[in-house]
């Protein structure tokens, strides 16, 4: 049967459902029956609409505006609707307790009342608008990863520093640049690019320039930049483009510093520790930059070569690189007038590096599967470096156009020493171990002058000119035995001693103007080249050369 509840509940009736049976109820269930149904009658009967009705000051209705009934008494009863397109809601609420009603909505004051239920009732909430000025617009954006000036490309690395231990692994990250396992950085040809830091550039293999970047935290770096066609302001050796590190310097105003600690865990880890220091006060500014590295990592290479008809070449390498570095770098300037300005830069670098290599080589028949031989190949290599460089420079502004006079001299000095044992031993009886030892040392060092002079004109025509000359020195002495059977010898084919000596006078003159938006340069470069060099060991091989070249320079760059 049906029994019909009372409209007084959210104005209509809801039916209650007593289900029947085939056969005659118990005397038991029909009394716990009729009792559940005398329960929820009264409970009904206890309840009681109210009728919210959310305006505001002018008596206009806010549809969509929320109201919550919480119960003084009990704060986790809690009722919550929704007025509707007329501002009207209703709620049901038990009869004899009191509620606290609250209204809000978007733009207005929220408004609070505390209602004791008795009787059906309607209730008026009034919200009054909330009045606000705007103070001001901040407006957020992240900066472009990459931007394009006159000719070369700029890579802001604030991004690839998140996710990076050391300044090398920026460059690894920069698309396109391909890092091969040497450290060689190439752009869009089989040459590497030359590698300059703070527009100098490194007369250091590319190895030694990995090795100092890696003793660099991540954001030591401010930019990258990228020259695929230098212009003819930069020397003319190499194809491979230019790839410019840019470092962070003392600009800050006052006395400034950070402390940075990290490290990363895997088979082996990496640890690293630094202190920057930066003040800049007036006219004046210097800064300190402390770096400690500790390296760990490692190679494992297995490989299964044919190279027989019934012969498998099995080898396995394994290879360690535990090294450490020290980083420091230091400089300042000094602002004489509106027109000059003096400043100084040095940098130390020091490393030590070592490198254990396990190879062992098997050679067996496929259809049998016995070995054929098996030898175990040790190298041990301990390498030891520095590298400083001191530079000055001057600048000078004859104008308010953005002319500027830009003076350089700098010096690089990078003594090396890498020590090397080495054996090969077989599994077959009677093969004596073979072995050996080795040390190689060489020493660098890289003057250079630069004068720079960029006049900005009428009609945006800009004029570059400048002059430079560089002095290398390296030398090379390499000693290497071999030792068979405690028979010690000197290996003639890695012992070797010689020195080179390299001096480049160069000057150049180009100007560029902007075009309906695209920037036309143009201008050439002459040199002077005069090279030395002297091998003594293992033969004379001495050779001279000096000549002069020219190389005209064109290009253009949509803005």
């Amino acid at each position: 049967m049906y029994i019909p509840t009372p409209r007084t509940l959210l104005g209509q009736s809801h039916p209650i459902r007593i289900a029947t049976a085939s056969k005659v109820q118990s005397p038991k269930k029909l009394i716990a029956s009729i009792a559940f149904l005398i329960v929820s009658l009264a409970t009904i009967a206890q309840q009681q609409n109210i009728v919210i009705n959310v305006v505001d000051s002018s008596r206009q209705a806010i549809p969509f505006a929320t109201v919550q009934a919480t119960e003084v008494r009990d704060s986790s009863v809690r009722l919550q609707r929704v007025t509707d397109s007329y501002g009207f809601v209703t709620v049901s609420l038990t009869k004899g307790k009191t509620y606290i009603l609250r209204a809000t909505s978007v733009s207005y004051a929220a408004a609070q009342t505390q209602l004791s239920v008795s009787t059906d009732d309607t209730l008026r909430m009034v919200l009054l608008p909330v009045k606000s000025t705007m103070g001001g617009v901040v407006v957020t954006t992240t900066r472009p990863m990459f931007r394009q000036e006159d000719d070369k490309m700029i890579v802001d690395p604030e991004n690839l520093a998140l996710s990076s231990t050391n300044a090398f692994e920026i460059l690894e990250k920069t698309p396109g640049l391909f890092v091969d396992q040497d450290g060689n950085v190439y752009l869009s040809s089989t040459t590497p690019a030359r590698i300059y830091i703070n527009g100098r550039e490194q007369k250091m293999s590319a190895a030694d320039i990995s090795t100092m970047l890696k003793s660099l935290p991540p954001n030591a770096i401010a930019s990258i930049e990228i020259l695929r066609t230098p212009s003819a302001k930069y020397d003319a050796s190499g194809g491979g483009g230019i790839v410019n590190v840019v470092l962070k310097k003392g600009v800050r105003i006052g006395l400034t510093g950070s402390i940075n600690l990290g490290l990363n865990q895997g088979t082996y880890g990496n640890q690293f520790a630094g202190v920057n220091l930066n003040n800049s006060n007036g006219k004046s500014n210097s800064y300190v930059n402390l770096q400690f590295t500790r390296r760990n990592t490692y190679d494992q290479i297995n490989t299964d070569r044919l190279f027989a008809s019934d012969s498998l070449l099995s080898q396995q390498a394994y290879s360690r690189y535990p090294g450490s570095s020290f980083y420091l770098g230091y400089g300042g300037g000094y602002q004489l007038n509106n027109k000059w300005e003096l400043s100084y830069d040095g940098r130390i670098n020091t490393n030590e590096s070592r490198n254990n290599t396990l190879n062992t080589s098997d050679i067996r028949r496929l259809s049998s599967g016995s070995l054929i031989s098996s030898n175990l190949a040790d190298v041990q290599n301990r390498a030891t470096g520095i590298s400083a460089t001191q530079s000055f420079s001057s600048k000078y502004k004859p104008d308010s156009a953005g002319s500027e006079w830009t003076n350089d001299v700098s010096y690089t000095f990078s003594p090396n020493n890498n020590h090397q044992d080495f054996s090969t031993s077989f599994k077959q009886a009677g093969r004596p171990v073979v072995g050996g030892d080795g040390v190689a040392k060489t020493k660098l060092g890289f003057l250079s002058f630069a004068s720079n002079l960029l006049l900005k004109l009428p009609r945006k025509v800009i004029v570059e000119t400048g002059l430079k000359t560089t002095f290398t020195r390296f030398e090379n002495n390499a000693d290497y035995y071999r030792e068979i059977n405690t028979i010690r010898t000197p290996d003639e084919g890695r012992t070797a001693y010689f020195k080179y000596r390299e001096n480049i006078n160069s000057g150049y003159l180009q100007a560029s103007k902007n075009i309906g938006g695209i920037i036309v340069k143009a201008g050439g470069r002459v040199e002077n080249t005069n090279m030395n060099g002297n091998q003594y060991v293992p033969k004379d091989t001495s050779f001279n050369i000096h000549r002069t070249d020219f190389f005209p320079y064109v290009s253009s760059a949509v803005t």
